[in-house]
């Protein structure tokens, strides 16, 4: 009989679950969930159906969404149930479900249209007071406020565990948390909950796409969060918003500007066309559904969905629409209301107005801009598109080497989507072997990395000799996701010149810093807890934390690194002498504060390396 696999499960049912365990059945659960592995079987009616042994059966009936959104939908056969270590362990199997699985809190969100939104200090006493109203709009209020401050105490818990000793039960505490911040209407800091608890479960089974970076990257933003909601500073869009809002926006004409390919690890996939505004705003328009490589590939010739448009993506991202009664998320997405119409207009040329203003900016300001709202943006998102003219140096280890023109700083340029049945690479690759080769380049700012670029899509330079020859239909550039470059859409190549090869990179002001240290600290706390981060840096390793960084010139961060490493070693004792458990409040507070200070660090940083 073949594998099924297992239903996605709202967090509160698999909290409440836990919950009802014994101490010592909890003990268990972890060895537990280890044993549902491929275990899963497609039972009557839809349901999946888990056997332990041979008498005891576990049975998940998903509902209406394909999620276990109830308790009485899991139900096991054995005598405990539901309190039996059977059900919690195949629930706590299950992958979880999105925060828009079950009904959302509260009272519908009013049109004129919506999409949900995907998944973006210490703790308070019970008695502190809403944060005052700012600007005439509502305050948080003191149920919030408290959500807040056990959402931030899980969160410490589960921080000074660490992925090694992070399993189900401190999942478990997090996905409590989580589900009260949902009820009193902090949907922001529940989604980054969930962030942090699929990134350690990804972490635990050692899965191929969970970088380490990215789960401390999560845990920072959980717990500033929390903390700013808990202590009341956060403001009323701190909580967020269940549902992503579409304001009216009237008449909108957008120009296209490339596509990108979306491939997701939990098996989505699909198609972002990126789209300008007449001010220079940029909007975008996404088809992403389940499917995977074979979705992203597809989608790139999709069908536009937005107003009755006869247009497809690849024809909207080298044209234009003219929409009535646009609808516009705060993000620049656009949405695809009843009352919304779109006709197909002519694009831009990106030798045009309002195109052609993108590649005129400067680029240090223009990358300022877009790392500075990232950071300001909740839920990791990604920078703004950064347009620039280069010039091709050559190939250099795994990227390509380019220095923008008229004394422009040296820039790398690195894969933006590293799948290989998608051509990024091999454009790359055939970029990189022309060197000389002039090209207009539109991508994304890498935020961890010294002046890096991935870029989306290439175009010739307006009056250059040697750039690109692109095909008449292509209006002036190529989709690296989705055009593949062909030796006659580049110049001959002058006789006797370079094979476009150089040698190793330069030094990385980023990456080989000082600040690698700090980096290494937080991320050993992450991966391996409080106790891991004492070892670190105890004896003669915290001396070798903190000399290179101030002899660097980073005292700020050399003394929030060596308090962190001396609170993670503090081990307090009772009225008796006897050692006890420290509390994580402090250790959180200390790698919070490490963690804030080396993210704006590396972006200034990163910023300062595009001058």
């Amino acid at each position: 009989m073949s594998t099924e696999p297992l239903p996605p499960v709202a967090p509160e049912v698999l909290a409440e679950a836990v919950e009802q365990l014994t101490a010592r059945l909890r003990k268990k659960l972890d060895a537990a969930v280890a044993e549902c592995a491929g275990k899963a079987v497609a039972g009557a009616g839809g349901s999946v159906e888990v056997r332990f042994g041979e008498d005891t059966l576990v049975t998940l009936r998903p509902g209406p969404s394909g999620a276990v959104t109830e308790p009485g939908q899991a139900v096991c056969s054995c005598l405990l149930a539901p309190r039996c270590l059977h059900r919690a362990a195949v629930l706590g199997a299950a992958p979880l479900a999105d925060a828009d699985a079950a009904a959302p809190a509260g009272p519908p969100a009013p049109e004129p249209a919506e999409e949900a939104s995907s998944p973006g200090a210490a703790a308070v006493a019970a008695s502190r007071p809403a944060a005052p109203a700012e600007e005439g709009r509502p305050s948080l209020t003191p149920a919030q406020a408290d959500a807040a401050a056990g959402l931030w105490l899980a969160a410490a818990e589960a921080l000074a565990a660490g992925v090694t000793a992070g399993g189900t039960v401190v999942q478990t505490e997090l996905l409590r948390a989580a589900h009260s911040a949902r009820l009193a209407g902090l949907p922001r800091a529940e989604a980054a909950a969930l962030r942090v608890v699929r990134g350690l479960r990804a972490a635990r089974e050692q899965g191929r796409g969970q970088r380490l970076t990215d789960l401390t990257a999560a845990f920072r933003a959980l717990l500033a969060g929390a903390a700013a909601l808990a202590s009341g500073t956060a403001g009323p869009e701190g909580a967020g918003s269940v549902r992503r809002a579409y304001a009216q926006g009237g008449s909108l004409r957008v120009v296209g500007l490339c596509r990108e390919p979306v491939l997701s690890a939990t098996g989505y996939g699909g198609v972002t066309t990126h789209l300008l505004g007449p001010d220079g705003a940029f909007h975008t328009l996404s088809d992403v559904r389940p499917g995977g490589l074979s979705r992203a590939r597809g989608a790139g010739t999709a069908s536009v969905a937005l107003g009755g448009a006869v247009l497809d993506h690849a024809g909207l991202a080298r044209g234009g629409l003219l929409i009535a009664g646009a609808t516009v998320s705060a993000d620049g997405r656009l949405g695809a209301g009843r009352g919304v119409r779109a006709t197909p207009v002519r694009g831009a040329d990106w030798s045009e107005e309002p195109v052609a203003s993108l590649f005129a900016r400067p680029v240090r300001e223009a990358v300022g801009s877009a790392l500075d709202a990232a950071a300001e943006a909740a839920g990791g998102a990604d920078p703004a598109l950064v347009g620039c003219d280069v010039t091709v140096l050559g190939a250099a280890d795994d990227h390509v080497l380019v220095r923008v023109l008229n004394g422009g700083p040296l820039v790398r340029l690195r894969v933006a989507h590293p799948h290989p049945e998608l051509p990024h690479g091999e454009n790359l690759r055939r970029i990189g072997g022309f060197p000389g080769l002039v090209l207009r380049v539109l991508g994304r700012p890498d935020p961890d990395r010294a002046a890096t670029l991935r870029p989306l899509a290439v175009g010739p330079v307006p009056g250059a000799a040697s750039s690109l020859r692109l095909p008449e239909e292509w209006r002036g550039h190529a989709d690296l996701g989705y055009d593949r470059l062909q030796g006659d859409h580049f110049p001959r190549p002058e006789a006797g010149g370079s094979d476009g090869t150089l040698g190793p990179a330069g030094p990385d002001p980023l990456a080989d810093g000082p600040l690698w240290r700090v980096r290494r600290l937080l991320e050993t706390g992450v991966a391996g807890g409080r106790r891991a981060v004492a070892e670190a840096a105890r004896g003669a390793d915290r001396a070798a934390l903190g000399v290179p960084l101030r002899r660097a010139g980073l005292s700020g961060a050399a003394d929030l690194a060596e308090g962190l490493a001396a609170e993670a070693d503090r081990r307090p004792r009772d009225s008796f002498g006897r050692l006890v458990d420290a509390s994580p409040d402090a250790y959180a507070r200390a790698w919070l504060a490490s963690a804030v200070h080396l993210e704006a660090a590396e972006r200034a940083l990163v910023t300062a390396s595009w001058s």
